[in-house]
């Protein structure tokens, strides 16, 4: 991915293209704009297979301009691939190079292996050196160019599934105005089978098999494709496994439903302590963060491996600690030994991480574990401990102590 000076030199000096955008700096609109471009890029409507490059401090000739290329603008250009307006998140690089005795931002994207990628819920393409609005035709295009390739398991169309498994009700009523702004979806004009292939419910228009992620997302019984799309919750009045079992139940359905059922079940057993301590008042303190149990679950279902297994995400509440296991170990550029550090994520399922972040469950991509980190803290938790082996990961939430 990464491309040698000599490389980016004669790419820059070669004008604005289907794969070359110049900003002078991030000011004004500039930084909306470079959006728009990494979505293009990501996109490649023209099927190059090259990587599209952003370069900051360049003129519209071409030619690097003197402005200060420091951490915090890598920062922001960096926090493009996971603020969540991108979907699904681009790959990308950003570096600080020098080239042609200056220095300059570089952005190198490559091409999406499941397009379409949006922007703010719309799909931008590049033609030759001008970016605009995916027509019905480009978006046909890049449907076909995600069949084409070896597509992540998410999408995957399932076997003897069709349209009919799907909850047409639910995706025009409740996901489509998530995904898109009232305005896109005003001017739309694409038939259901469209709008659902573009979404990547279904294989295509022509192909109306449901995928994994359709049927995670709008399925009518999820559960009969795909066995292990469940959450076994168990509450143990004790420390072992072994202890007496005091609620248990399997929590089901799609996406939403299982979601909304654990988030009551994790409510329902968080109890309230009364502290009259060294205080006027008395102040309330929840046995658990709700938000960071929230946080380590909602990670489990996006990040498990739905496939060649069927076990279960695993919520075991203990009287001293909470175990959440998912299927699947670290994958990607996450491996064992950088697991949870800042800045180091990646995607085993691309489209549903992207549907998480539509449907409200997402506020920011590559913050989970930090943010849970930083709620059982305040909340007089130890930190989260994390078991990551080949077959799964499992994070371990500890009680406050006495």
């Amino acid at each position: 991915m990464r491309l040698n000076d000599a490389e980016l030199e004669e790419i820059m000096s070669q004008g604005e293209s289907f794969r070359v955008e110049y900003k002078e700096s991030l000011d004004g609109s500039a930084s909306a704009g470079i959006q728009e471009a990494v979505c293009a890029f990501a996109n490649d409507l023209s099927g190059s297979g090259l990587p599209g490059v952003v370069f900051v401090g360049v003129k519209d000739n071409g030619e690097p301009i003197p402005i200060s290329i420091n951490d915090q603008m890598l920062i922001q250009l960096s926090n493009i691939k996971t603020d969540g307006n991108i979907l699904p998140p681009p790959s990308m690089l950003v570096e600080k190079r020098t080239l042609k005795d200056a220095d300059v931002a570089v952005m190198t994207v490559l091409p999406s292996d499941s397009p379409p990628v949006r922007y703010k819920g719309a799909i931008h393409v590049r033609s030759g050196p001008r970016r605009g609005l995916a027509t019905e035709q480009d978006e046909r295009i890049l449907n076909e160019k995600r069949r084409a390739h070896t597509l992540p398991f998410d999408i995957q169309p399932l076997p003897g599934t069709t349209v009919s498994d799907l909850s047409i009700p639910r995706f025009e009523e409740e996901y489509l105005p998530q995904a898109f702004s009232p305005e896109i979806l005003e001017a739309n004009e694409r038939s259901m089978p469209q709008r659902l292939a573009t979404t990547k419910m279904i294989a295509s228009a022509d192909d109306q098999r449901a995928t994994v992620l359709g049927l995670l997302v709008l399925g009518k019984r999820p559960r009969d494709v795909i066995p292990n799309s469940y959450i076994q919750f168990l509450r143990i009045d004790g420390g072992e496994l072994s202890d007496p079992i005091v609620d248990s139940e399997t929590i089901d359905g799609t996406i939403p439903e299982i979601v909304r059922r654990l988030d009551d079940k994790m409510k329902a057993h968080i109890s309230t302590s009364v502290d009259l301590t060294g205080a006027d008042k008395e102040r309330r303190e929840p046995t658990y963060p709700l938000a960071a149990l929230q946080q380590l679950t909602r990670n489990a279902v996006m990040h498990r491996a739905y496939e060649a297994t069927n076990a279960p995400v695993r919520v075991t509440w203990f009287n001293d600690r909470i175990e959440i296991h998912n299927p699947g170990g670290a994958f990607g550029t996450v491996t064992k030994t950088n697991f949870g550090h800042p800045g180091v994520t990646d995607y085993r399922n691309p489209n549903l991480a992207e549907a998480m972040k539509v449907m409200g469950y997402v506020q920011r991509f590559g913050v989970g574990i930090a943010t849970a980190k930083k709620e059982l803290a305040k909340h007089g938790h130890p930190e989260p401990e994390f078991v990551v082996e080949d077959a799964f990961v499992q994070a371990i939430i500890w009680g406050r102590s006495s």
